[in-house]
Parts: C-alpha cells; sequence; structure tokens
C-alpha cells in the first residue's frame, strides 16, 4: 500500500489515443467523463461510507454530477455532494463565497397567492449589505425587479451571486412594521465570513450570562488560518474574566463546517475536559478502518478526537453544568456534532427548534494540477459517536422547549429576542416559560441551503491516511 496525500486521493488514468481518433465527436465526450468518472468510481470505492453498497457496473457515460449521484446510498446519504470546480469548493467550506453579504428565511406572504417574502436573518460585517444599509429584519420582495414566487424563488436566488437588485420594506423593531419599498442595487464580492458574529455578557438578578453567536465552524480565512479560532478563544476569555455564570450558544444559523473548529469550542466549554478526554469517535467503512488500524503511523488512537487543554475553558463556572444552545431548522453536522460530545461532560440544555440529523462527516477529494479534472467531491467517508458510544442524532435533536422561531422581531442580542429571551428565562425563574406563538408560517426555505457548505462536517485533512 502506497500513502498518498492526507487531503485527497489522486488516479491517473490514460486513455489509448488510437481509440480517441475512431471516435466521433460525441464518444470524445463520452471519453472526457470516463476519465473524471473513473477518478470518481475508484475513491468512492476506497473512502465512502457505504462503499459496499456501491453499484457494481454504474453508467460512466454520464456527466461526472450524475454519475457521482448514481453512487450514493439513498435515503441513508442525504449529504454528499460534487463541485465541477474544486477550488470554490475548498473556498466555500471556508466560508468563502461570492456573495452581497446577507441571509435570509423564505415564507409564503399569504395564503391567497403565491408570492414569497425573503427576510433578512442576519447582515455579515463589512459586507456590500451592510454598505447598503440592509438589516436584521427587512422583507425582500423582489429581485432583479422580480416577484419572489413559489415558482420562481430557487431560480432568482441562483442570481444573487452576481450584482442584482432587491426591493424591499424596512422593519422597524419598535413598532413590528414594515416601511415603504425602497430599491438597492448590490454588488458581489469574494467574501470570507467570519463566524465569531456576536458575543456579549447580560447581566439578569444574580446572574452573568455569557451570550455567543457563532454562524459557522470555520479556523479562518484558509484552512491553516486559525485566525477564527484565535478569535474564540479571546472570547471565552472574555467570559471567563467576567466571571459568567451561565453560557448560551447561539447556533441556529450554523449548519456546520471545520471539525477542529468544533473541538475547539467543545474545549472551552465542556466541564472537567482536556487533551486525555474523548471528545468523538470515528467510524469508517470496513476496509478503511482495517488500514488504519493496522498501520503503525495510524492505529486505534486515529479513530479518536480529543477535547484539547484550554486555559480559557468556562465549564466549572457554569450553575447546574449546564449550556444552552439555541438552534434552529437548519443547525446541523458540525453543530450537532458539538452538542453530541459535550453531553457526557454536562447538561446540554436545547432551546429552538429541531436540528438537521447529521451524524457523518465529509472530506474533500480533487486532483491538484489535472488539466483533465477539475471536479471536487465531498463524499460521506465516517459516522460520528461520542465518548459514551451514542450516535443516535440521525433525525435531529428535538429541543428542550420547542419554539420555531419564525420571524426576525429583534436584533441579535437583544434580551427580549425570541430564543434568547427563553434562555434568559429559564436561567433566571425556575416558574413555567411563556412562549410568544408570533410567527410568519413555516419557512419554505433559507438562503444557506444556497451555499455548498451546508449540513458539513469537514474532517481535517491532516487526519485522514488514504492509500492505492
Amino acid at each position: 500500500m502506497k500513502k498518498i496525500f492526507p487531503f485527497f486521493i489522486g488516479t491517473s488514468l490514460v486513455i489509448a489515443l488510437g481509440l480517441l481518433a475512431s471516435c466521433t465527436k460525441e464518444e470524445v465526450k463520452l471519453g472526457e467523463f470516463d476519465y473524471v468518472n473513473s477518478w470518481i468510481q475508484s475513491n468512492m470505492k476506497e473512502a465512502y461510507y457505504w462503499t459496499d453498497r456501491i453499484p457494481a457496473s454504474p453508467n460512466k457515460a454520464q456527466s461526472p454530477d450524475l454519475f457521482f449521484e448514481s453512487l450514493l446510498t439513498k435515503p441513508d446519504d442525504r449529504f454528499s455532494w460534487i463541485q465541477e470546480n474544486y477550488q470554490e469548493l475548498l473556498n466555500s467550506l471556508q466560508g468563502v463565497t461570492k456573495e452581497a453579504g446577507y441571509e435570509f428565511a423564505l415564507y409564503r406572504a399569504n395564503s391567497t397567492n403565491n408570492n414569497v417574502l425573503a427576510q433578512i436573518l442576519y447582515i455579515k460585517k463589512g459586507s456590500p449589505a451592510e454598505i447598503a444599509g440592509l438589516n436584521r429584519g427587512d422583507v425582500i420582495d423582489q429581485i432583479n425587479n422580480t416577484q419572489i414566487t413559489v415558482d420562481n424563488y430557487q431560480t432568482l436566488l441562483q442570481a444573487i451571486g452576481e450584482p442584482h437588485s432587491i426591493t424591499y420594506r424596512p422593519y422597524n423593531f419598535s413598532t413590528n412594521t414594515v416601511g415603504t419599498p425602497k430599491t438597492v442595487s448590490l454588488t458581489t464580492i469574494e467574501y470570507a465570513e467570519n463566524p465569531n458574529f456576536l458575543d456579549k455578557v447580560i447581566t439578569v438578578n444574580s446572574r452573568k450570562i455569557g451570550y455567543y453567536v457563532y454562524n459557522l465552524f470555520s479556523t479562518g480565512p484558509t484552512a491553516s488560518n486559525t485566525q477564527y479560532n484565535d478569535e474564540m478563544d479571546a472570547v471565552f476569555a472574555r467570559f471567563k474574566t467576567a466571571g459568567i455564570t451561565d453560557l448560551v450558544l447561539d447556533l441556529r444559523f450554523n449548519s456546520g463546517g471545520a471539525e477542529t473548529a468544533t473541538v475547539n469550542l467543545a474545549s472551552l466549554v465542556g466541564k472537567g475536559v482536556d487533551a486525555s478526554k474523548v471528545f468523538a469517535k470515528r467510524q469508517y467503512n470496513s476496509t478503511l478502518t482495517t488500514q488504519i488500524l493496522n498501520d503503525p503511523k495510524f492505529g486505534s488512537e486515529f479513530l479518536l478526537t480529543r477535547f484539547k487543554s484550554k486555559s480559557q475553558n468556562v465549564g466549572s463556572m457554569l450553575r447546574n453544568n449546564r449550556v444552552y444552545v439555541l438552534t434552529g431548522t437548519r443547525s446541523a453536522s458540525a453543530s450537532e456534532l458539538l452538542i453530541n460530545g459535550l453531553k457526557p461532560f454536562m447538561d446540554v440544555f436545547l432551546i429552538g427548534a429541531k436540528t438537521v440529523g447529521k451524524n457523518v462527516g465529509s472530506t474533500t477529494i480533487y486532483e491538484a494540477n489535472d488539466p483533465k479534472n477539475k471536479w471536487g467531491m465531498q463524499p460521506i467517508i465516517v459516522k460520528s459517536f461520542n465518548s459514551l458510544d451514542q450516535s443516535d442524532y440521525g433525525n435531529g435533536f428535538t429541543p428542550n422547549i420547542v419554539d420555531a422561531d419564525n420571524g426576525a422581531q429583534l436584533p441579535l442580542g437583544d434580551s427580549n429576542e425570541k430564543l434568547l429571551s427563553l434562555a434568559i428565562q429559564h436561567i433566571s425563574s425556575s416558574g413555567r416559560i411563556a412562549i410568544d406563538e408570533r410567527n410568519m408560517g413555516v419557512p419554505l426555505g433559507h438562503s444557506y441551503d444556497f451555499k455548498n457548505r451546508n449540513s458539513d462536517l469537514i474532517i481535517s485533512n491532516n487526519r485522514l491516511p488514504f492509500w492505492k
């Protein structure tokens, strides 16, 4: 067995020139598919979690995206995906996308027509959307002068990665009303989203509540950068200095990301955790597991992810050994890994909507500098368990306090904002919590549904031995 690059699997296929010379134009195209599709098939057989269920004789005449789909195990695999440009894939996984910098939820405008509105959930700092004056709560009716409807919203949303216009109505938090329509033109940029969105300490009676909005598990704007983890450490150093008694993690917009960032956050929160404690266990396919166990460079320790020893850890300061986590319908993957990994060490109290239910992880596979293959794929390769061998969240985590959180009615960080207020009430009172039943109906979807990094748990590149 020959070990190759840990971040991807490479293959080299040569097509005879004599065969190409006799091909029709259509057959040449199929030959191009065959090169990439053979690469897809080889790597999927090696790494795919459900490798034993890959079809024996798939049709390689399909385009690579359709061929990849034909190999997947449905309905078990809801999350593997492929992209034509691997560099764009890598960028998106680090939160770098071409965008204007606003995220939103989609709702039916009313029950009498097919119109759809998009309410802004949050604006990214320093983005074109922030410069244009958009705010959380604003309601968008049109994109590029076209009314958003049930029939066209998916097409219209494909356009917002390029310069576009929106017609929106500013939302007034004080009066709970929207203003007159405005139209603005938005540019788009290659934007690196910093996941450390907001942190503050809220004092309620004798309790000091650390509140942290974290929107993406990313270590930094590039895979080798630790900027965002360093900033996270600084957040918890401030919490520790402030003497917090309670902690609220807001992951309602966090659909996943890097395992290394997940471990960093867990190591700052868990009580009594350090580098000797197991955060998560990994289960690969049987062939890959055997290779790992038999390789002296890896062995059984490779199948474990351990906490880090962090001086900024606040776990011992938290009342009732409890952390509050605010969840949404798109809280997934790395967010759920964090919840599951902390459960053996503390009470993880969830408030919000049921999570997605992704207890599996993926890695990026691509061939660098190969002019014949620019594709990159993100197949599921591993299932995650906590230190107690629990992985029973394939259907999502149901919160202790269920609230759909439909409608951005107050700024994030406002003590009266819906989910945060529920957490504060639970922290400060043992009585019954009054849940605000205002809502805007069931969302049709969210803007981050259209981002390739949606619902991912990315296994760190330096922990993946692949052989050929």
